[in-house]
């Protein structure tokens, strides 16, 4: 995509009231937003899920339409990719959905300890080398921050084309007090008899092309101790 596009659509992206561009002073100093999204953006008291590394947002999008009594906000850095989701949300006319264009490593600067009752994260990056293994979105220090917003018995979800990733996650929960609720290596082959199960809410960009390369595609989902 040319640098003009790129442009463009982060411009429009600030006409749009769902969506939030904080500069990184505005984050760091604690987004004014933090703790009030409840009240201030959604304006109402209904739960709060967020989706980390959005991309497209078609997780976000797809699971706002299907739960209308739930809040969804999409949070990624890329505002281009961002903006196919928000425009989607916009043209469907949804006010239960919004998206953050930040860093994940800044969130805790972007919501008050638990505000927020569910994470999904969706096919990150999975930082295979040693010395990426701090970006690593379900790494100790990530989850750390993940455990302070979520609300006493929230969850996470991930789902990932990585099976590296999802034994990885496995031997944290082992080695801390973490409830696993379901963990599977492969949804289209063990999660046939719930078909509406929310890993199948949508197949974002990126998974239809594993899905296409033969890459089973794994979930997890586990939670704290309250």
């Amino acid at each position: 995509m040319g640098g003009k596009n790129k442009l463009a659509r982060f411009q429009e992206l600030d006409t749009l009231s769902h969506v939030i561009q904080p500069t990184k002073d505005e984050v760091l100093e604690r987004l004014e937003l933090s703790g009030k999204w409840n009240s201030d953006f959604f304006k109402n008291s209904n739960p709060i899920i967020i989706e980390l590394g959005c991309g497209r947002g078609e997780y976000s999008t797809k699971l706002g339409l299907l739960n209308p009594s739930k809040n969804y906000i999409g949070v990624d850095i890329k505002g281009a990719r961002m903006w196919y989701g928000a425009k989607a949300v916009l043209a469907d006319g949804l006010s239960n959905i919004g998206f953050l264009r930040t860093r994940i490593e800044w969130i805790k600067y972007c919501f008050n300890p638990g505000e927020i009752d569910e994470i999904w994260i969706t096919f990150p990056d999975p930082q295979i080398k040693h010395q990426r293994a701090k970006h690593r979105m379900i790494g100790p220090e990530f989850l750390y921050t993940y455990q302070q917003l979520l609300k006493p018995g929230g969850v996470i979800h991930l789902k990932s084309d990585s099976e590296f990733l999802h034994g990885y996650l496995h031997g944290i929960i082992k080695t801390r007090d973490l409830t696993i609720h379901e963990s599977y290596h492969d949804i289209y082959k063990q999660l046939t008899d719930k078909p509406d199960h929310d890993a199948f809410a949508t197949k974002t960009y990126y998974e239809k092309i594993w899905i296409k390369s033969g890459k089973p595609i794994t979930y997890l989902k586990f939670s704290f101790p309250s």
